[in-house]
């Protein structure tokens, strides 16, 4: 979305490239003394530390970034392909940072008072506002430059980890790139071929970048770069103030896309999902708030489970498609991304890095996102769980916290969905962190079977019908209530005792009082069933309150509901909202009630068989060991 958007111009670049190109090719920088000697102790890998301080001692160092990228093929004297384009692109983000801090100096007065300042030294207030936005404007071109360096290198492969952010000097936007460029020559010169030098690079980029947002609460006069929005259209660089990601190029979905159409049966899970796809597209980027959010009903996280092939995959694939189509008609950004079993590492700690940097994708707010864990079984452990591996681990945690951590802020303008053939396996707290439970079970009735082999088999044949409504069994509304209705009552055996038990002694919930002492007696059954799983409940009969079908002809043209104002969707959405009824509340209550009842038989029933599968090795084993004694085999 364009609100606010500033372009920076050509013309603008043009006039800092001798500057940049200076940066590049030598200069001279003033550091701080080191304490280790740059030689290595002999027969080791350690170097000497002096034991006198050195603090207060400052050294000057020569930088030849050219040099040092020569220097990586030392038998080719000139550039690789490879090279030649980390120099281009660090130029110009130098460059490219310059004219970002001379638009900041616009924007903050700073050019002003740079001009008074050249013909007589300011005192006082003034003083200190110029050196504090001379401070700022410094701390604007580093965060730039890092952020081009960032969005416009790319690297393949496992990233680096030894290597280290660099010693910033914010004194002028000059010494700040001085000191980013020192940096990335120390980064670059331990590299040993063309793909570690990238890899390099964009590990550097982003230990510069997290440096720098550690340090931003110590500058003052930032607020007027926090809502700017830049952008760089022969580059395509984007700059939306200081997101941690800032506007990451977004590549092109490649995916098949399935329509509601093709998918027979999951009629709640696919309702849902429907429903969800319109709920995103109702996010106000000037806000950044979605009205569903405020309104409630929103879905944050979510979990699907099911048998292996009763349609996981293309609930996925239907769902972005809708999403990515929404976003086509109104201009938003789409990011869809899946955390894999491939992104976890066996280098300590990678995975949780790999793990954040997906949800920081899907989560960047400049975006609509939709981010899925499939098989998250295999990918996120128990925490129980001894065998499984440290990434693994880390994987589950980065998850909890993301998803219901103290710092997790929900915006509306992204969804994340988890999906398992075993969801017994995935650890409570973690399967509790969704807050909505979609039974993917596939076709279940004669009429789901009929439709799904007509819709499978083409038009290649002459075989008849039959008598059949075709796709009748599918039509969505009919299909839900239906669904729906069958959760009045429960349909795992623990919870239906809870449930006959409750309804001998007091009848149907007629109070809150009743809803109380129904969602007690589960507990008492069920000791996962926690207040998390109250709110949980509470959350999805809120989104049943907001069960309204946004009308498909707001989606057409992006002015007749995605590009209004956030108070003109708020207004439009709850002329839609209708209150909730006890009916509801069973139903919702069973429905999730019933899943976590359904995953702990699942968990008892495995555990069940391999304590069999284990009696009866043992039994294997005492007779085996008994035909060897009489063998007088088992001496020998």
């Amino acid at each position: 979305m364009d609100t606010a958007l500033t372009t920076l111009h050509e013309e603008d670049i043009a006039k800092h490239i001798a500057t940049a190109q200076s940066l590049v090719t030598r200069f001279v920088l003033l550091e701080a003394a080191s304490r280790d000697s740059k030689t290595e102790i002999a027969g080791t890998r350690r170097r000497f530390v002096a034991t006198v301080s050195t603090a207060g001692q400052r050294s000057t160092r020569e930088v030849e970034f050219t040099k040092t990228l020569g220097g990586i093929s030392s038998d080719d004297t000139m550039l690789s392909p490879a090279q030649h384009n980390v120099l281009f692109k660090t130029r110009r983000a130098l460059a490219v940072s310059l004219a970002v801090s001379d638009l900041f100096a616009k924007q903050t007065g700073l050019d002003s008072l740079h001009r008074r300042n050249a013909s007589s030294v300011l005192e006082g207030a003034e003083a200190d506002q110029y050196r504090n936005l001379l401070e700022a404007s410094a701390y604007v071109s580093a965060f730039s430059a890092a952020a081009y360096v960032k969005q416009l290198i790319e690297a393949d492969g496992e990233p680096v980890g030894d290597v280290e952010p660099p010693s910033f000097n914010f004194a002028t936007p000059q010494d700040a790139l001085k000191t980013f460029v020192a940096g990335l020559d120390a980064a670059c010169s331990d590299a040993t071929d063309d793909g570690s030098l990238a890899q390099r690079v964009r590990a550097y980029a982003d230990e510069a970048l997290e440096d720098l947002l550690s340090r931003k609460s110590r500058f003052s006069g930032l607020g007027a770069f926090e809502q700017t929005h830049l952008r760089l259209d022969h580059d395509g660089f984007e700059l939306n103030g200081f997101d941690v990601a800032p506007g990451t190029k977004s590549k092109p979905l490649v995916m098949t896309f399935k329509q509601p159409n093709e998918i027979i049966g999951n009629h709640i899970a696919k309702y849902q999902a429907m429903k969800l796809s319109k709920m995103l597209m109702a996010y106000d980027f000037d806000r950044q708030l979605n009205p569903f959010v405020e309104l409630g009903g929103f879905l944050f996280t979510f979990i699907g489970d099911g048998a292996p092939g009763t349609g996981k995959t293309i609930l996925i694939q239907m769902m972005a498609g809708i999403i990515n189509e929404y976003c086509q008609v109104a201009g938003y950004g789409f990011t869809y991304e899946n955390f894999g079993v491939d992104q976890i590492s066996s280098y300590q700690g990678k995975s949780g890095q790999n793990c954040k940097q997906f949800i920081n994708n899907v989560i960047n707010p400049r975006t609509i996102g939709f981010g899925t864990v499939d098989d998250i079984d295999q990918i996120a452990a128990k925490r129980s769980d001894d065998r499984a591996s440290a990434g693994q681990q880390e994987v589950t945690a980065v998850l909890m916290e993301s998803f219901a951590g103290a710092t997790t802020v929900v915006r509306g303008n992204c969804s994340f969905g988890m999906f398992s053939n075993y969801p017994e396996n995935v650890d409570d707290a973690l399967r509790q962190r969704a807050g909505a439970r979609w039974l993917v079970d596939g076709p279940q009735t004669r009429d789901d079977y009929i439709d799904i082999f007509v819709l499978l088999a083409g038009k290649n044949h002459k075989i008849p019908l039959g008598k059949h409504d075709l796709f009748e069994a599918q039509v969505i509304q009919q299909a839900v209530s239906e669904a729906y209705d069958a959760h009045s009552k429960p349909k795992e055996e623990g919870l239906i005792a809870v449930y006959e038990r409750f309804m001998d002694q007091n009848g149907k919930l007629k109070t809150m009082s009743d809803i109380g002492d129904y969602l007690h007696r589960i507990k008492l059954a069920e000791p996962r069933f926690t207040g998390r799983a109250i709110k949980n409940i509470t959350d999805a009969i809120k989104l049943r309150a907001m069960d309204i079908e946004l009308p498909d002809d707001w989606f057409e043209k992006p002015e007749n509901f995605m590009h209004k104002s956030y108070d003109d969707k708020k207004a439009m959405i709850e002329e839609l909202r209708g209150p909730f009824t006890i009916e509801m509340v069973m139903q919702e209550i069973n429905r999730y009630a019933d899943s976590e009842f359904r995953y702990s038989d699942k968990a008892d029933d495995a555990a069940v068989s391999e304590l069999i599968r284990r009696q009866r090795q043992q039994e294997k084993a005492v007779k085996r060991i008994g035909e060897m004694k009489e063998d007088g085999h088992w001496d020998v």
